[in-house]
């Protein structure tokens, strides 16, 4: 037995023509019963005909298509127009008559194919029935009583247009919000890949191009190239976690890096090549979110581009951790060389301050006057 819960999730999942078909059914039951007999729809005037065989085949026409005005709205709205017309030329005023505006508002809202034709075709086919009822009618009906007529059928026209015209324009609205995320997340992968390989590479370049110069130095040269094949096992480690994020049935971990990892960078740029003088003050606290994971890559990237710009130059990184936030002092005193890499175009500093700028903080990298540069970071924390 279904539950009173379940009823309308298995109501959804039943065929659009048999959610559409109970409409029509009542409609035509109510067409049948003597006490709504010749209190539907009257146009033109003509005094009420008793039901016959052809009453039955209006009324049908007119209630029964409403179960496909959403599959099939063309096929919906000419059968119920011809029933209709049927209706009023013989005087039977049905209360399925009330089926046409119906008709005519799921037209508007679900027809794909002909909607500048059919309006067309169907205010000429209203005209033509008025012509024919004011002639059989007498004239008891004015002309300003069939324009009020069809105005009343052109507004449901005209909602059926407008919910059609809202539907589409919600599709697009979800389609763009997707297509911003979709856009959202390459960009964030895209960073994340920079950062990776950028930082990873460029050490490893560094280191491999030393070990030419230490033939000589076997002691100094197995350190060097320990410190690559490190490098490059970090580098396949993170590079993993990345291609774990890009798997949909992979469960996130937090990104934050574990206490250490900061200490861990500076000691590989260190086996680089490049003298770092590291201080961290405070304790990091477990209310700062995304913001140690940022603070981690300023430092990284910072280091990254000491490597690249001013090899062998003095390298100072500054972390002050606070109560609800992180500053970041990255800076180099230009002694050093440039070590031959090619050079970015940027997309690391400007990924960096985008990144600085979503958690609300401030961001700054320029070259100091006596050579180097200096990179700082102001990263607020979520509050405690």
């Amino acid at each position: 037995m279904i539950s009173g819960r379940r009823i309308p999730e298995v109501w959804r999942r039943l065929d659009v023509t048999v959610r559409d078909l109970p409409l029509g059914v009542v409609l035509l039951v109510a067409s049948l019963l003597p006490s709504l007999r010749g209190h539907g729809t009257e146009l033109g005037g003509l005094p009420v005909r008793p039901a016959d065989a052809l009453a039955g085949v209006a009324a049908v026409l007119q209630c029964l298509p409403l179960a496909v005005r959403r599959r099939w709205p063309l096929v919906c709205v000419a059968l119920v127009a011809a029933g209709f017309a049927l209706d009023q030329l013989r005087g039977y005023h049905l209360f399925a008559g009330s089926a046409l505006p119906v008709a005519l508002l799921s037209t508007g809202s679900y027809l794909e194919r002909y909607r500048r034709a059919v309006p067309g075709v169907l205010t000429t086919g209203f005209a033509a029935l008025s012509v024919a009822l004011h002639r059989i009618g007498g004239g008891r009906e004015t002309v300003a009583e069939f324009a009020m007529f069809y105005l009343a059928l052109a507004l449901a026209w005209g909602i059926g247009v407008w919910t059609r015209s809202a539907r589409a324009a919600e599709a697009e609205r979800r389609r763009r919000g997707a297509e911003d995320a979709r856009n959202a997340e390459r960009a964030r992968i895209a960073r994340e890949l920079h950062d990776v390989v950028t930082h990873h590479v460029t050490a490893m370049v560094v280191q491999s191009e030393a070990a030419r110069y230490l033939t000589a130095a076997p002691e100094r040269l197995d350190q060097n190239l320990a410190a690559v094949g490190e490098t490059g096992r970090r580098a396949i480690t993170d590079l993993r976690h990345l291609l774990d994020l890009l798997n949909p049935d992979h469960r996130p971990e937090p990104r934050t890096p574990p206490v250490g990892r900061l200490l861990a960078l500076v000691e590989q740029t260190r086996l680089a090549g490049q003298p770092v003088e590291f201080t961290e003050e405070g304790t990091p606290t477990a209310t700062t979110g995304s913001a140690d994971l940022v603070a981690y890559r300023v430092v990284q990237e910072a280091l990254t581009n000491a490597l690249k710009y001013d090899h062998g130059g003095l390298t100072s990184v500054l972390v002050r951790h606070r109560e609800r936030e992180i500053t970041v002092e990255v800076g180099t005193d230009g002694s050093g060389s440039r070590d031959g890499s090619p050079g970015g175009g940027g997309r690391g500093l400007a990924g960096l301050r985008e990144r600085v700028d979503v958690l609300g903080g401030e961001f700054t990298a320029e070259e100091r006057t006596g050579g180097g540069f200096v990179v700082r970071a102001r990263i607020p924390g979520r509050n405690p």
